[in-house]
């Protein structure tokens, strides 16, 4: 029978020594740690700052920011992404994430009546182990580098994606399930990128008793049945479109896919998937058996059946934003309250071989949150001497409000400030 279970107490918060991504393991290269919040040691105007909790509750544990947030050359976890822990935005039924889940629910639970258990409240602090080794990412690979991936310590992190907790599932018997939850990573910004975003993956084991009667290896087995689910999953959110499927590459599965439809006049992916690693199966005790995995971004999928056009606003508490949606009523389209003017500013500085996109984005978000809307390099050049110039654009927008020209320029000088003191850059 299926389940909806919590398993917060379970090995999966592993908190001892307390994935779609994309080559090289780098080292900790920041001057000084981004552990504690990037603005703290400077002024801002209050009404800009929100209190950061001094501890949230994720499955019934409790964990003090102390936990998450430390003075530690390992630890590069910001303030701004630990006031997210606990949000769970996906389980929030009249939420475009919670609506969403739940018709995707809806669709299991009618086509493989009692099969999917439903895990959506794992805590999302993980091992390393969990997180990559687990599912075969090579030790190499750009997702392990703390330019991309949140860590609390050398060997705990803010899981990058719902499959951290495959292997766990695997190894305590679950043959059918689907994970959601939220997922961290450092990246770029603009209005389709956020440094925490939902995800759900869903697995199904097969034993030889389902193939063998079907005259086709357990490959081809696993894959044409993978492609009729979610095929009908698709039918299911965007109704009758045309398809097509792409051979890619994912660590943990193949042969991997990732299914494409037509919607509104243009190809969009829509997920990854693909047929698990036999290797993932025989370390978890399944070594006679074969199985499928898929993975979706729900902000994605999100943003066009809702016709959300930034991601920030899903974090919004701005009853014009939450008024507008109801629970089970998927596809309803947004209707912008208001577009409130941007205000650009730029910075130039002379970069070094340690910095990074990613850097910077942490530290712009650290000052002003979610009213920076993006971050976009305009220009670069290199001298004579070899040295290189970048020159970054910043836009500055509220979602609920028209920003003063005194908070715009205060929020800069912080910005300019903190980006000489911790990315070692000169300033132009």
């Amino acid at each position: 029978m299926a389940r909806t279970v919590s398993v917060a107490h379970s090995a999966l918060f592993c908190r001892t020594s307390l994935f779609q991504h994309r080559n090289g393991f780098k080292c900790f290269t920041f001057s000084i740690p981004f552990s504690t919040a990037a603005a703290s040691s400077l002024p801002m105007t209050k009404k800009w700052t929100r209190p950061v909790a001094s501890a949230v509750e994720l499955g019934g544990v409790k964990l003090a920011r102390d936990d998450v947030v430390r003075d530690d050359p390992t630890n590069n976890v910001p303030d701004t992404i630990f006031s997210k822990l606990g949000m769970q935005l996906h389980r929030r039924d009249q939420h475009p994430l919670g609506i969403l889940k739940n018709a995707v629910y809806e669709y299991f639970d009618t086509n493989y009546k009692n099969k999917f258990d439903k895990f959506d409240d794992l805590c999302p602090i993980v091992s390393v182990q969990q997180n990559f080794d687990d599912i075969l990412v090579p030790a190499d690979h750009v997702s392990r580098s703390y330019n991309d991936t949140y860590y609390i310590d050398s060997q705990t992190v803010l899981r990058c994606h719902t499959s951290a907790h495959q292997a766990e599932l695997l190894r305590k018997g679950h043959n059918h399930f689907l994970v959601t939850g939220d997922v961290y990573r450092r990246d770029s910004i603009d209005s389709t990128h956020y440094p925490v975003f939902h995800q759900m993956e869903g697995v199904r084991v097969f034993s030889p008793d389902n193939w063998e009667a079907s005259g086709i290896d357990a490959t081809s087995y696993a894959a044409e049945d993978l492609k009729k689910c979610l095929e009908g999953l698709a039918c299911h959110l965007f109704g009758a479109v045309e398809m097509r499927w792409v051979d890619t590459y994912f660590p943990f599965t193949d042969p991997s896919y990732e299914l494409e439809i037509y919607f509104q006049e243009k190809w969009m992916e829509v997920l990854g998937c693909g047929v698990m690693e036999q290797e993932i199966l025989r370390r978890n005790n399944r070594p006679n058996n074969v199985a499928w995995a898929f993975g979706l971004g729900l902000e994605r999928l999100a943003m066009v059946l809702f016709d959300i056009r930034d991601i920030r606003l899903f974090w919004s508490t701005d009853k014009r934003f939450t008024s507008q949606f109801c629970k089970g009523e998927l596809g309803i389209k947004f209707k912008p309250f208001s577009k409130y003017p941007p205000c650009f500013k730029d910075i130039s500085f002379w970069v070094n071989e340690s910095f990074t996109e990613n850097n910077l984005c942490e530290i712009v978000r650290g000052v002003a949150g979610d009213l920076v809307e993006e971050v976009q390099l305009i220009d670069n050049f290199t001298n004579n001497e070899g040295m290189t110039s970048h020159c970054y654009r910043i836009a500055y927008r509220s979602m609920e409000r028209s920003l003063t020209d005194e908070e715009i320029n205060e929020l800069q000088s912080n910005v300019r400030e903190l980006v000489e003191k911790k990315l070692n850059v000169v300033l132009r």
